[in-house]
């Protein structure tokens, strides 16, 4: 597929600088790029790049438009970069069927034009919406419903009873509707309690492979419209999370949180049961949170603090060395100093030298002051 400069601007939204006529191929890295080739600069330290790629166009934001070659000049250079992907990238579809070697029950109702590769499992009174793809080994239990244009990719299983919503994307491994984490403590037994709800996946919500969202205890677990689900996230029984948020790999979420819209939770975020995090909060990598956090609040670290406080932290941090270092020279010069003073009199030392003399002073009358 070939397109020109001028049209790939005209469907972008952007304007262009340069040779409209010029034929783009593909896309590549601003190092690999060849001729023929679209790339793009987002980030002002590869600025510099931009006068040897062997690109014959790349998307620029506003602030570089200094380059010898032929420009998209786009306010979101990123945004851009990932529409023209998917201009020159799209996704292959094969034409619809069902595989002989699939397991679908009777009584499940598959929709228009859905397709069924080898060896997937459609349960009992399961629905699957119009044009979804399930792909090999894919596993929908009983009363499973999916919506439409979803891609369920191989080894992913949706358990009993739970609900998947249009054009969803569910990566290879993903578990929705595993039991909740709920157990009774009997002495020193621990008794299962029996995990009734469901899992509910709203629209547009894209989930990484060998993620894990656990089925409520009662009621639901929910993962709002437009959601982004890393890869190894696991989000437990009865979780909230709200509409387009992030999660990014290894996020773990304890049991009936709620995550408000638009949060972001950085790599390995822990996040402790029963809390909230509020609308466009963001946490940093690593941090470890044990009590709910505001609305746009930005915080990082274990315990999480403002980032602010977290940056001067970090850096007092790395200093810890040289702090001791100088703390152990200071005491080591304090000694010194306290060498050189005169000793310290006793406590029972009485003031005024020989107590012989002064008891002789009592004895005549006279003190000290008295004298002439």
């Amino acid at each position: 597929m070939k397109r020109r400069l001028e049209e790939l601007a005209r469907v972008l939204g952007v304007r262009f600088e340069g040779q409209g006529q010029t034929e783009i191929s593909g896309m590549a890295g601003i190092d690999e790029a060849r001729e023929g080739e679209l790339t793009f600069v987002a980030n002002p330290r590869y600025r510099q790049k931009l006068r040897t790629t062997l690109a014959s166009a790349a998307i620029v934001p506003p602030d570089m438009t200094e380059a010898r070659i032929s420009l998209l000049i786009s306010p979101t250079p990123y945004l851009t970069f990932a529409k023209a992907l998917q201009i020159f990238y799209p996704e292959s579809r094969s034409d619809p069927f069902v595989s002989p070697a699939a397991w679908v029950d009777p009584s499940a109702h598959l929709g228009e034009s859905v397709t069924v590769h080898p060896f997937v499992h459609v349960g009992k009174g399961a629905v699957v919406g119009a044009r979804t793809v399930l792909y090999p080994f894919a596993y929908l239990g009983e009363r499973v419903r999916v919506g439409e244009d979803c891609r369920i990719h191989s080894q992913v299983s949706i358990r009993d009873g739970c609900i998947v919503g249009s054009r969803v994307v569910l990566h290879s491994g993903v578990v929705l509707g595993a039991d909740g984490f709920g157990f009774a403590q009997d002495g020193a037994r621990h008794v299962k309690i029996p995990q009734v709800g469901i899992v509910r996946i709203e629209d547009d919500v894209e989930i990484g492979a060998n993620s894990c969202v656990d089925r409520a205890t009662m009621g639901e677990t929910r993962i709002g419209r437009g959601t982004k689900i890393d890869n190894l996230v696991q989000v437990a029984h009865n979780v909230q999370i709200g509409e387009d948020v992030i999660l990014v790999s290894q996020v773990g979420i304890s049991g009936s949180t709620v995550v408000g819209d638009r949060a972001v939770l950085g790599g390995q975020v822990g996040v402790v049961g029963h809390i909230r995090i509020g609308t466009d909060a963001k946490v940093g990598a690593k941090s470890g949170i044990h009590s709910s956090i505001g609305d746009g609040q930005i915080v990082s670290g274990i315990p999480t603090m403002p980032y602010a406080h977290f940056l001067k932290t970090i850096g007092a941090y790395k200093r810890l060395p040289q702090l001791r270092d100088k703390v152990l020279q200071l005491e080591k010069e304090f000694k010194a100093l306290k060498a050189l003073l005169p000793a310290r009199r006793s406590p029972d030392e009485p003031v005024g030298g020989d107590p012989s003399l002064e008891s002789e002073q009592e004895d005549s009358g006279f003190s000290s002051s008295d004298k002439p």
